[in-house]
């Protein structure tokens, strides 16, 4: 398996910067990841983040680049006493920048978090209680996703669409019950949240099946559809 020998050789190439742990998070670890479609997220706890590690980390990343799926490997990288307030170093999208560590991370990590290297996330990292769970997950509907949908061109995109609506049923259900589900269980949710089915269906085809012509209107159906479930969900929690 193309992912198994991606992560042993990334893993080696953190050896010698001694990590104090590694964990999987997102499908990967929830039990939804489909090689060559899904990203693989991971969180690396290192001792330091000298600049002379970042250095390290750049070249670690760039001689991974040949391999299969190495552009779908995103890793963020903390310390033991880093401050979850703030922004990590990550490595995604083939670049280093700076990016937290949501609450919905820490959660899935403490839940179903895999560990591929050291001591569990319960050791290193806080919880996340179920409140600040909530003011998360509405936060990042109402000023996050809600805003999104006036920028029209995004929404021309998959990874817009698939996105949008996949956050969207996740979050109903964690606000509703307070678990995490995972992306093929938040896309079974979506019709019966009242989602359009024919854009269900093409995620559907593109994430598990074989991707055929996008759905026509397929960025109005989804911003129509959208735009009011979120301004109910987030009315009924805020």
């Amino acid at each position: 398996m193309q992912t198994e020998v991606l992560l042993d050789r990334f893993l080696t190439g953190l050896a010698p910067l001694d990590p104090v742990a590694v964990w999987a998070h997102g499908s990967l670890a929830g039990g939804d990841y489909q090689e060559g479609r899904s990203d693989l997220d991971l969180i690396a706890v290192l001792p330091s983040l000298t600049p002379r590690t970042v250095w390290r980390l750049a070249k670690a990343h760039a001689r991974l680049r040949a391999e299969p799926l190495s552009r779908q490997l995103h890793c963020t990288y903390l310390t033991p006493s880093a401050d979850m307030g703030r922004r990590h170093l990550t490595w995604a999208y083939e670049e280093l920048f700076k990016r937290p560590v949501t609450r919905v991370t820490r959660r899935e990590l403490h839940s179903f978090g895999r560990v591929l290297l050291g001591k569990p996330p319960a050791d290193l990292l806080p919880p996340v209680s179920d409140r600040e769970l909530t003011d998360f997950v509405v936060r990042d509907q109402r000023d996050f996703w809600r805003p999104a949908l006036g920028n029209a061109p995004l929404w021309t995109r998959d990874v817009w669409v698939d996105l949008g609506l996949l956050t969207f049923a996740r979050a109903s259900v964690t606000l509703r019950e307070g678990r995490l589900i995972s992306k093929r269980e938040a896309l079974e949710l979506l019709p019966g949240l009242g989602a359009p089915v024919e854009v269900v269906e093409d995620i559907r085809r593109r994430r598990y099946g074989q991707p055929g012509p996008a759905v026509e209107n397929r960025a109005a159906l989804t911003r129509g559809y959208l735009g009011p479930a979120i301004d109910e969900l987030v009315a009924a929690y805020d």
